[in-house]
């Protein structure tokens, strides 16, 4: 081989190596993870900042680097052709194919992207001073070529500044269950993180206590009488009504209790409650749950009562009841041991569950990992009889998103207790 062919080949080989690098790099700064460049960024890492300024031009990066990898490659496998043609003749040609296909795929494609995949951080921030320089150079060609690309993307109706991204709430949300689903995130953490993404689309129905499971008392009881209830009751805080269970007149806190006791030398039957409770505080069942956590930090108030459009009394909810949200359920030393068959949920040996109807849809779905729809339905009660279109009576059975719902017992016009069988992907339930 003569000097020429010699240095022909050289150059084939850095060309080679120039593809690798276009094509690691491309790899690396489109896979590097956004938040740790910014977290470094901020950390005052000058490279880290380029990437991130890098990627926050896309268009302009990947023209660049696919117009710098398609250079290099055709100069390549145009070298490698005189070359082999000047060795083998006419048969050169295809000589030159098969091994410029050959080094392209093994060297310039797939090692250096897998190079950069395994390490795309540290690959970009290396990477990131020289790519900075081939997008100015090669800047006048990119924004000619998007410039073209632009109108022949028109000329179909198409606009490709219209581009629908996800939101960074969506992206965490994704994350989280793919981390979840290859073991990186156990099910509490995904469940706390889901649970605090999830606050700005609750309203305060859906994590209220309804009324029909609300503790109130009788505030023309007697002292002693509403004084024994209220240090019996697991509750610090409980609703006073008078007349009608909806007329709420006030909130006794069993500290304010226990305080007037002792000023009247624990003489029940003198203490004032009228004196001692305080004025309820009303929502709209509509209100957001996160406007209302930032409305009851503001207040100090642990507990509001909760009215629908027509001023009608729909339950209650409490600070307590929004942390739940996202850390899940809360017990103290006055609740009872926290399992599933106390939660209202009890596991068959057939694989089905027998559940009371009034727990919230969020809440079984948190505790079995379920994704029943919870958009027209607070409650697994909701679930049966909007699929039934009617109240049921013990022994309707209805099917409804993938499980098969057996009502067990009802309690006057409310569905109290029922079955759920979570069916196979043939339609068929779990056999007895």
């Amino acid at each position: 081989m003569s000097l020429t062919l010699w240095l022909t080949s050289g150059g084939i080989l850095l060309l080679l190596a120039m593809s690798f690098f276009f094509s690691g790099s491309e790899t690396a700064l489109t896979a590097a993870s956004r938040a740790r460049m910014h977290q470094l960024s901020r950390a005052g890492d000058k490279r880290a900042a380029l990437v991130e300024q890098l990627s926050s031009q896309k268009e302009r990066l990947i023209g660049a680097i696919l117009l710098g990898n398609n250079i290099v490659n055709i100069l390549a496998s145009t070298l490698a052709a005189s070359v082999l043609i000047a060795l083998f003749g006419e048969a050169g040609i295809a000589y030159a194919t098969i091994a410029m296909t050959a080094a392209v795929v093994v060297f310039s494609e797939v090692l250096p992207k897998t190079l950069a995949l395994m390490r795309p951080d540290g690959f970009a921030l290396t990477v990131s001073p020289v790519i900075r320089v081939v997008v100015i150079v090669f800047a006048p060609v990119t924004l000619a070529v998007q410039a073209i690309v632009n109108a022949i993307l028109r000329l179909f109706g198409l606009d490709a500044s219209n581009v629908s991204a996800i939101s960074g709430h969506d992206e965490i949300r994704g994350t989280l269950d793919l981390l979840h689903s290859e073991g990186e995130v156990v099910k509490g953490d995904r469940d706390m993180l889901g649970g605090l993404l999830d606050l700005r689309d609750l309203v305060v129905s859906d994590v209220m206590v309804h009324r029909t499971q609300m503790l109130a008392l009788d505030a023309t009881m007697s002292a002693d009488e509403l004084v024994k209830a209220v240090l019996e009751s697991a509750y610090t805080r409980i609703p006073l009504y008078q007349g009608e269970t909806d007329d709420i007149v006030g909130i006794i806190h069993a500290k304010d209790v226990l305080r007037a006791l002792i000023a009247v030398d624990g003489d029940a039957s003198r203490v004032d409650i009228r004196q001692i409770m305080t004025k309820p505080w009303f929502i709209p069942q509509s209100t957001a749950v996160q406007v209302q956590l930032s409305a009851f930090l503001k207040r100090h108030s642990h507990m509001a009562l909760v009215l629908d459009e027509y001023g009608v009394l729909e339950g209650l909810v409490t600070l307590e009841d929004i942390i739940e949200e996202i850390v899940g359920d809360i017990s103290d030393e006055h609740d009872e041991p926290d399992d599933e068959a106390v939660f209202g949920i009890d596991k068959q040996d057939d694989g089905s569950f027998i559940v009371d109807a009034s727990i919230a849809i969020r809440d079984i779905n948190r505790l079995l990992d379920w994704d029943l729809p919870d958009e027209h339905a607070n409650t697994v009660a909701g679930i049966v009889i909007n699929a039934a279109k009617l109240i049921p009576e013990p022994g309707h059975q209805v099917e409804a998103h993938g499980f098969s719902f057996l009502v067990l017992e009802r309690d006057r016009q409310r569905v109290s207790k029922v079955r759920i069988t979570p069916r196979m992907e043939g339609g068929d339930a779990p056999a007895d």
